[in-house]
């Protein structure tokens, strides 16, 4: 099979994953699948650029390859925004707990101490 058409193939695969965003349990599984899809796009990328001459300009799949990978880092984009907007809502969860157990932790105090501000 032609590298430019696994490529292709390999580009289609991602963009349909992300497409179907799973449930907050099964995102771990579906990250691993973006990542292993990620990382078998980028080898068969490494290897059309340790070609001499660029197959890519003037071929059939230039258009298609282009607008694909156009729409897969919009899509990786929303999906990392996504995952920050979830980490931080988490992180606020975590700190708003805390504060409810413990609501005294952010309050000084010299417990019984006295300091003179005169000498």
């Amino acid at each position: 099979m032609d590298l430019l058409q696994q490529l292709l193939q390999v580009s289609a695969q991602l963009f349909k994953h992300l497409s179907e965003l799973p449930p907050d349990k099964e995102r771990d599984d579906y990250l691993q699948i973006t990542e292993r899809l990620l990382d078998e796009r980028g080898s068969i990328i490494e290897e059309l650029q340790q070609l001499e001459v660029n197959p890519l300009p003037g071929h059939p799949f230039e258009k298609q390859l282009r607008e694909l990978d156009e729409r897969i880092r919009k899509r990786l984009k929303a999906q990392k925004d996504e995952l920050s907007t979830d980490i931080k809502n988490l992180h606020l969860s975590k700190k708003s707990e805390r504060s409810y157990v413990d609501p005294y932790v952010s309050v000084r105090v010299m417990d019984g101490s006295y300091f003179d501000g005169k000498k």
